[in-house]
């Protein structure tokens, strides 16, 4: 019988496959350490002969308050993940994580391209240069996008296809795939830099499809670690935290017998600049306190997205699988 310590929701999804976007995935691959792991190392500062009693979940959200971030580093998790190129280069702007890609000069890359549902199918925003407005695109706009995204794609694939066909080196022949092309691989990260990284990633601030997958690998994080989860929600994800300047403002307005007055824009143009008052006005806004969960019963066996990597491989490499 294995001595290892373990959470036992976490064992109940180990090596399921969750779906994100059109072809993608999230697994959980292998984790250590959980709640107990974190409060261990945080307790044995204290010495044997000076524990205190608390809770393990009382503590764990002291740690969390007060941002005493080491305990959390002894927690990791091992995730497989599938995704298009596009979410791949945003997301290895975290440098916190060891991460082993799928390798385009060594295998074949499997055709498989993302496509956006209608719905996230939008115009522009107008006051987000780096975001999408939230106006879906007229159906005939939609059309001639979806059109020139395929003949695009057929055309790359053709390339593609062609070039392994006459002996050009993989490394080469792959260099006209689109970014929407899945690429897959293993990441291995501690849980404090984890949590920094869902923190970004699920904020509506990041662009939907990289979101998605932060909602899956934040259902996991819960079954692995969920006092932990609870805390990064209430402190992190629902929470705000205010400037000096800020905190000035809310001191005035709680000890003044009008604080509606003492929070009107004109005073408060005295201390914070324009953008930086529509920022305070928005950390004081109801938040909805989300609930990231995974289903296993939404889950895939390994072999499901193994077979449909593998089918998409051109005819050539077909005895080389993804993953293999």
């Amino acid at each position: 019988m294995s001595q290892r310590p373990s959470a036992p929701e976490a064992d109940e999804i180990l090596g399921l496959y969750f779906p994100v976007l059109d072809h993608g995935f999230v697994s959980l691959v292998d984790y250590m350490g959980s709640d107990a792991a974190i409060e261990s190392a945080a307790r044995v500062s204290y010495g044997h002969g000076t524990r205190r009693a608390s809770d393990t979940r009382g503590l764990l959200r002291y740690l969390r308050r007060h941002k005493h971030t080491t305990p959390t580093e002894m927690v990791e998790l091992k995730f497989h993940c599938a995704m298009p190129m596009f979410v791949a280069r945003q997301w290895v702007r975290h440098r916190t994580a060891s991460v082993n890609e799928y390798s385009g000069r060594y295998s074949l890359m499997p055709l498989l391209f993302y496509t956006p549902p209608g719905e996230q199918l939008q115009r522009q925003s107008e006051s987000n240069r780096q975001g999408r407005g939230g106006e879906p695109l007229a159906e005939a706009d939609r059309a001639q996008a979806l059109g020139r995204w395929q003949a695009g794609r057929e055309h790359a694939v053709s390339t593609y296809e062609q070039l392994v066909a006459q002996d050009v080196a993989r490394e080469l022949a792959r260099i006209d795939l689109p970014l929407s092309t899945y690429t897959q691989w293993y990441w291995k990260i501690d849980l404090h830099n984890l949590l920094h990284f869902l923190t970004l990633r699920v904020d509506t601030h990041a662009q939907w499809e990289i979101r998605e997958y932060a909602r899956v690998m934040a259902g996991i994080v819960r079954r692995v670690a969920p006092f932990s989860y609870e805390a990064w929600v209430d402190y992190d994800v629902a929470g705000a935290s205010f400037s000096r300047m800020e905190v000035d403002v809310l001191r005035a307005a709680l000890g003044s017998p009008d604080p509606k007055a003492a929070l009107a824009r004109p005073r408060l143009a005295e201390t914070l600049s324009k953008r930086e008052i529509d920022e305070f006005f928005a950390k004081l806004e109801p938040r909805e306190r989300p609930d990231f969960r995974v289903d296993p019963a939404q889950a895939k066996p390994a072999s499901y997205f193994a077979e449909h990597f593998a089918a998409a491989v051109p005819e050539a490499d077909r005895h080389d699988p993804p993953g293999a």
